[in-house]
């Protein structure tokens, strides 16, 4: 039997935590990046590529956590709480087995894979023991990501913000002391940074424990941690492997781009990784409204509320348009000062502040990304996005970096433009899709699948 469904807080309810907790996330990315760059401009190039490099094998999470959200919203739309909290347990499984696998892989392949990315010979012997280093937290990682994505699924946003501050507090605390030596502490330079981030990971997980057992009467036992239940995780996989497959497609593409840089050299390295950390202080917003679409969209499909969903899309699109646009000006404005947070080079200052402006265009079009899929993806419609995007990244924005940037010789502002063309060209596909009314069937089915278990 169905539960009763509570009152659905405002957009902006949800968006404001999720925005706080991704700002807190990239001003640990920036405090890096600052305390690697005073080490040297090296040091500062291989924080940035093996960054990379964790961020693309912890894509393999997104083959559960993309449809854990979503299942689990379109249930408590629904009613069905029982269902939310069998796929939540599911999810604690999957993570294990997914965090283990991406922590082997940056532990065994760390010199091949930044090889691959043609990772400049000065910066090489910093960066793999780097990414070795960061493998123990690649596995926390997994299961606070999951731990995280259902309580925000139960629209607790504020409960998982309170673990993201004592998770960043706590690893800012470690990071500055095992990085650069304090008392009896060696100094560990990059790999102290990388022992910080799995203690406070660490400390994440037993404190998203303590949140299920307190507010979501969700208490793990000693299966959950690896069993893998064929019912709810082919719930999971229905809408997460295609929605994998387009954040894999384009995190290689990303790759594919970022060798491009290396191939410039360990000054456009540099550049590129500061620019990027800058960047990455805009595109939060963005994020913090994409997800908080995502999670109404997903209850209002499981409650059949299809009209609000899509009046909830075209209002927050618009919002997060004229926001991602002042933003980005603005950040872009300020480029001088803040490229000189991390750089006294005038030549990375100067060529990181034209790339900036460049950047505007960037996030505007990364907008329509963002809400839009975000979107789709509550709703069902997943495959579209990664059949639809999957040419756009391959030919303009992986193609496109290395055309521009390195044949024609425009360096890291082709790399830009390139970028700029694939998120314009992929965020209007999706506009499209969306406003033509294309994902309602597959809300419809999503919600007529809850309709027989709930009579069973």
């Amino acid at each position: 039997m169905s539960a009763s469904v509570p009152p659905r807080p405002h957009i902006f309810t949800l968006a404001w935590p999720l925005l706080v907790e991704l700002v807190l996330a990239v001003a640990i990315g920036v405090a890096g990046t600052s305390l690697a760059a005073h080490i040297s401009d090296a040091a500062g190039a291989a924080f940035a590529i093996a960054n990379q490099i964790s961020v693309t094998l912890f894509l393999l999470f997104r083959i559960v956590g993309s449809g854990i959200g979503v299942v689990i919203t379109q249930s408590l739309g629904g009613g069905h709480r029982e269902r939310a909290n069998r796929v939540a347990l599911a999810a604690v499984g999957a993570s294990t087995w997914i965090g283990a696998l991406t922590a082997l892989l940056a532990l065994a392949g760390a010199v091949p894979l930044l090889k691959l990315l043609q990772t400049p010979a000065d910066v090489l012997p910093l960066a793999a023991p780097f990414l070795m280093a960061l493998a123990p937290a690649l596995l926390f990682d997994a299961w606070n990501a999951s731990m995280a994505a259902v309580m925000r699924a139960h629209l607790r946003t504020r409960d998982t913000l309170l673990v993201l501050v004592a998770m960043h507090s706590s690893h800012v605390l470690l990071a500055v002391p095992l990085m650069q030596g304090w008392g009896p502490l060696p100094e560990l330079g990059l790999p102290g940074f990388a022992l910080a981030l799995a203690l406070s990971r660490a400390l994440g997980l037993a404190l998203h424990l303590l949140l299920w057992r307190r507010h979501l009467g969700i208490v793990t036992a000693a299966p959950d941690w690896w069993r893998l239940p064929r019912r709810e995780l082919a719930e999971v996989l229905h809408i997460g492997v295609p929605a994998a497959a387009e954040n894999i497609a384009w995190r290689l593409s990303f790759m594919a781009s970022m060798a491009a840089a290396g191939t410039l050299g360990a000054h456009a390295l540099a550049t590129h990784a500061y620019v990027q950390q800058i960047g990455s202080m805009v595109i939060v917003f963005s994020l913090a409204t994409g997800f908080a679409v995502e999670i109404m969209v997903g209850h209002m499909v499981g409650a059949g509320e299809l009209g609000e969903a899509h009046r909830l899309v075209r209002s927050a699109l618009a919002r997060g348009l004229v926001i991602s646009g002042v933003v980005s000006a603005a950040v872009a404005l300020a480029g001088h000062w803040l490229l000189g947070l991390f750089t006294s080079d005038p030549a990375i200052i100067r060529e990181g502040y034209v790339l900036l402006w460049l950047g505007v265009l960037v996030e505007l079009g990364r907008t329509y990304n963002l809400v839009v899929i975000n979107a789709l993806r509550a709703a069902g419609d997943v495959r579209y996005p990664v059949m639809a995007g999957a040419a756009s990244m391959v030919l303009v924005l992986a193609g496109g970096s290395w055309v521009l940037g390195i044949h024609f010789g425009f360096g890291l502002a082709g790399l830009y433009i390139a970028f700029a063309a694939d998120e314009w060209i992929r965020g209007l596909t999706m506009w499209r899709r969306w406003s033509m009314h294309a994902w309602v069937p597959h809300a419809k089915a999503a919600r007529r699948k809850l309709r027989p278990r709930a009579e069973r």
